[in-house]
């Protein structure tokens, strides 16, 4: 084998992936079709989960540093936000990062491990085998081939990856056309009809079924605008946006273009939300949008990204190292497929609540009272952080499934935390030992309270309980996440 790991696409979600690979001492080659990382950014936050996820490898305070936190969110854009300091959680709020910074750390992350990364490489055909896969790359001086254990997809919404493997990508066709541009505004915005607390600023014109906001960004002066127009499909979703095409769209809702100016980025959006039918063919697997695509409400979707190569990472590694079997590597698509199809189902209802039609005010002011309530709140809220996310794992404990609570380490050097114990990408055992995969789980050798756990190097519980009483319960889980003793 050439690498051990092809993963294609060189976003966010790659780039963890390589990341997570390289630190379980695994071979990945990066190839990205860009020459140059994208300029711009779609996402702009970084939700509480993904927070989790990065303190686990120790690098979180460098996506902290100088970034604003966000003390809650939105629901569909409804006038009752979410309250992000309801959960229960060290990281109780977003992060407001440009998808360009998060992937620049993330890319350096990938670096610092020792990954490879080809930049101006696109995947062009695959055939894999019962050894590995072949892959052809086209890159600035032609075509060659390279030959790797496992190929991931990590190439967007559209993956080449997933069409070569033959894997179905059934979903909802568009609805929703949607005008996007980071600019500035010259003149003065209307005020007290935006869509919610967090768009201050908009028109909503429920003739048209369409409706404008601008969202003040960081940056001083700079708003995201955004018109949508619900009933209308782009006749080519590629065509370049045009200043002259989104001054023509705020005028007919506003009446006037509010002196729109200083245009850094313009774009076009659709509801379409499509999910791979299985995240696994063989030896190709897909992660991220080359899984799953839907309207970006909340920012789910770099998120899950992230969780993605989270999940997957460890589990392909332990295969390639020989300690991992199938049904290891079968349990990501079993884990995340249903956490996608969730998301699906969370943005095609915020979808049609952003629908300003007359006929669904009702639905609009019911789900804002439900807000209102504060355990509906906290659904909601966990939900769309992704700390909720909770996988069907064997065992009677309430914690197995669930994600690792970050509690206190009272050591004879004084008090850590559980998750400086992820660092190296193992996995982790409280209270009581594990000798024979001593090369595969870290044990805490301090207080812990609570019950014993064991906890897979994605931070979520596999075993939890009295090691005593439940001893084949653990040797069990031992063998499932970690293989067989040594």
């Amino acid at each position: 084998m050439d690498y051990d790991v092809l993963v294609v696409g060189g976003g966010p979600t790659g780039m963890m992936l390589a990341a997570e690979l390289r630190l379980a001492g695994v071979r990945p080659l990066v190839v990205e079709r860009l020459a140059r990382p994208y300029p711009f950014s779609k996402a702009l936050g970084i939700h509480a989960r993904s927070i989790e996820l990065l303190e686990l490898r120790g690098i979180h305070d460098r996506f902290l540093e100088g970034a604003p936190l966000l003390s809650g969110g939105h629901f569909a854009s409804l006038p009752v936000g979410l309250n992000y300091k309801s959960l229960e959680t060290r990281h109780p709020y977003g992060l407001y990062q440009k998808q360009v910074d998060t992937e620049r750390l993330l890319t350096a992350r990938a670096e610092e491990l020792g990954t490879e990364i080809r930049r101006g490489h696109e995947l062009t055909a695959l055939a894999q085998d019962e050894d590995g896969v072949t892959a052809t790359i086209t890159g600035p001086d032609g075509e060659y081939r390279v030959r790797a254990g496992y190929v991931v997809g990590c190439d967007g919404g559209r993956s080449r990856t997933r069409k070569l493997a033959g894997i179905p990508f059934p979903g909802q066709e568009p609805g929703l056309a949607v005008l996007m541009a980071d600019c500035e505004f010259s003149g003065e915005l209307p005020e007290g009809e935006g869509m919610g607390p967090l768009r201050p600023y908009g028109v909503i014109r429920r003739d048209l079924r369409a409706w404008f906001s601008a969202v003040p960004l960081f940056e001083p002066g700079v708003y995201r605008a955004m018109v949508f127009r619900y009933d209308h499909v782009w006749p080519d979703r590629d065509q370049p946006v045009t200043e002259e095409e989104m001054r023509a769209a705020i005028t007919e809702l506003v009446g006037h273009d509010c002196g729109l100016t200083g245009i850094q980025w313009l774009t076009r959006l659709t509801d379409v939300s499509r999910q791979a039918e299985r995240y696994r063919e063989g030896r190709v697997l897909l992660a991220g949008d080359a899984a799953h695509v839907h309207f970006p409400s909340g920012g789910p979707g770099l998120n899950m990204g992230l969780q993605d190569a989270m999940n997957l990472g460890w589990k392909l590694a332990a295969v390639v190292n020989g300690w991992g079997d199938g049904a290891l590597l079968d349990s990501y698509h079993t884990e995340r497929h249903p956490v996608g199809r969730t998301v699906l189902r969370n943005t095609r209802t915020q979808c049609a609540l952003f629908d300003p039609d007359p006929r669904l005010d009702a639905v609009r002011e019911t789900f804002t009272d439900l807000l209102r309530i504060d355990q509906v709140n906290r659904y909601f809220t966990g939900l769309g952080s992704a700390l909720d996310v909770r996988y069907d794992l064997p065992g009677e404990h309430p914690l197995t499934g669930a994600r690792m609570p970050d509690l206190d380490v009272w050591t004879p050097d004084g008090v850590r935390r559980l998750s400086e114990y992820f660092h190296d990408g193992l996995g982790v055992l409280t209270g009581a030992s594990a000798e024979k995969w001593k090369d595969r789980v870290a044990v805490v050798e301090g207080e812990v309270e609570g019950p014993a756990m064991l906890v897979r190097p994605d931070g979520y519980v596999c075993w939890a309980g009295d090691p005593v009483e439940d001893g084949v319960g653990l040797d069990a889980a031992l063998r499932t996440w970690f293989g067989p003793p040594l």
